[in-house]
C-alpha cells in the first residue's frame, strides 16, 4: 500500500484519496484502513520508507577532500536526494500543518542535513565561535533542504543542474563568508 501511495505521488497526485491508493495497491478500501488509521498515518509510513530509500542512496562525501570538492559532492548529492523525495515532499507540505507526525518527520530530515553539514565541514566550523558556528550550520542546512530546493525548482523553475549550481554558490558563499 505504501508502494501504491509512492507511485501515485510520483505520478503527480499530491493528495491521493484512500480509494485511489487502495485501487493502485489492488486492495479493498477496508484493507487500507485496517492497516492505516488515516491518510496522515499512511503519509508517515510513506515518509519512513522514503527515508529508508534515501539512506540506501546516501554516499558520504569524504571529509578529507579539499573544501571545493566537498562542496561539489555535498551539493550534487543533496540535489539527487531532493529530486528523489520531491513528490513526497510536495504532498507532505499540503498536510504538514495539520499533522504532528509530518512535522516531526520534517524536523528529522532537517536535522539529518545539519548533522551532515557538521561532519563534512567540521574543519571550517571549528574556526568559529559557538554562535557563528551554529548560525552557519543553520544557514547551510537551510540552503540544502527541501524548502530552498522547492523555491529553486518549483517557483523559479530552474532545471536540476542550474538549481544545483545555485545551491553550490550559496553553500560556497556561506562558508567563505564565515571565515571573514
Amino acid at each position: 500500500m505504501v508502494e501504491a501511495h509512492i507511485a501515485l505521488l510520483r505520478a503527480g497526485m499530491l493528495k491521493p484519496t484512500g480509494a485511489q491508493v487502495a485501487e493502485q495497491a489492488g486492495v479493498s478500501l477496508r484493507a487500507l484502513w485496517v492497516n492505516f488509521n488515516d491518510l496522515d498515518t499512511l503519509m508517515a509510513f510513506t515518509g519512513a520508507e522514503m527515508l529508508r530509500r534515501q539512506d540506501e542512496m546516501f554516499e558520504p562525501v569524504p571529509a578529507h577532500l579539499p573544501l571545493s570538492d566537498r562542496i561539489d559532492g555535498f551539493c550534487r548529492q543533496r540535489a539527487r536526494l531532493l529530486e528523489f523525495i520531491a513528490p513526497y515532499a510536495r504532498a507532505s507540505l499540503l498536510r504538514q500543518q495539520f499533522s504532528e507526525a509530518l512535522k516531526i518527520h520534517r524536523a528529522r530530515c532537517i536535522a539529518r542535513v545539519t548533522d551532515e553539514v557538521k561532519i563534512l565541514f567540521a574543519r571550517e566550523l571549528a574556526t568559529l565561535d559557538r554562535d557563528r558556528r551554529d548560525r552557519l550550520v543553520y544557514a547551510l542546512g537551510a540552503a540544502a533542504t527541501w524548502g530552498s530546493w522547492a523555491v529553486l525548482r518549483d517557483e523559479l523553475q530552474l532545471g536540476v543542474d542550474e538549481a544545483t549550481a545555485v545551491m553550490r554558490q550559496s553553500v560556497a558563499g556561506l562558508l567563505a563568508g564565515a571565515t571573514v
